[in-house]
């Protein structure tokens, strides 16, 4: 498909038939995921991927319910840092240094520019600007779903809090954002893709400035 027959054909699946993905494309999304942009391209997240049954049966209840939760085949919970700390930001541009094959000083003068940054910030604040980037990661693969033909949700709707505490993302010093349902429809009683899709007109939508 073009970009922009994926970008028709994706909907927001209500109901999943139970199929599994086939690893090559959930092997495909995920790499999508990691290669969405982010903020100084620190990735201040990470994304658990859940097929375990029973623990997905644990997920649904602090999730309003919702049964892609125990339907689809994945599920991809995204989990943001709470905080932006100088060992993370340090181990960071550590690693991106050796990746690159610079020295330990390369990047000294803006990492020391961030950090200055976001020590003028709360740590509510650092966790909002981290929340952000998760979400651009989980359009690049609701992207990439539709272009492999993989039906896939968004989910929010649930509680954070009890959400965290199932996966010990407090442990990790993480936070749950949002989540991805992945598989296949189930065509008969997925009645949302039976609808016509409803955007805004391009006059309505876009603001042009010259």
């Amino acid at each position: 498909m073009s970009l922009k027959e994926a970008l028709h054909w994706r909907s927001a699946t209500k109901s999943y038939n139970g199929k599994t993905i086939e690893k090559d494309k959930i092997e495909q999304i995920l790499e999508a995921v990691r290669m969405a942009p982010s903020s100084s391209g620190m990735q201040p997240f990470k994304v658990f991927v859940i097929t375990n049954k029973e623990l997905r049966e644990k997920l649904q209840p602090i999730a309003c319910q919702q049964q892609q939760i125990v339907q689809a085949s994945h599920i991809l919970v995204f989990a943001a840092w709470d905080e932006y700390t100088t060992e993370r930001v340090d181990s960071f541009f550590e690693f991106s240094n050796q990746v690159r094959n610079l020295p330990s000083s390369a990047t000294d003068d803006y990492r020391l520019n961030l950090l200055e940054m976001l020590n003028k910030k709360t740590k509510d604040e650092h966790f909002t600007n981290a929340s952000l980037q998760t979400y651009i990661a989980l359009g690049f693969g609701l992207l990439a779903a539709a272009d492999l033909k993989i039906d896939a949700t968004p989910l929010e709707g649930f509680d954070n809090k009890a959400v965290d505490e199932l996966l010990n993302l407090p442990g990790q010093n993480l936070k749950s954002t949002v989540m991805m349902a992945l598989g296949y429809k189930d065509e008969e009683t997925d009645w949302w893709s039976k609808l016509d899709r409803v955007r805004r007109p391009n006059e309505e939508l876009f603001v042009e400035i010259k």
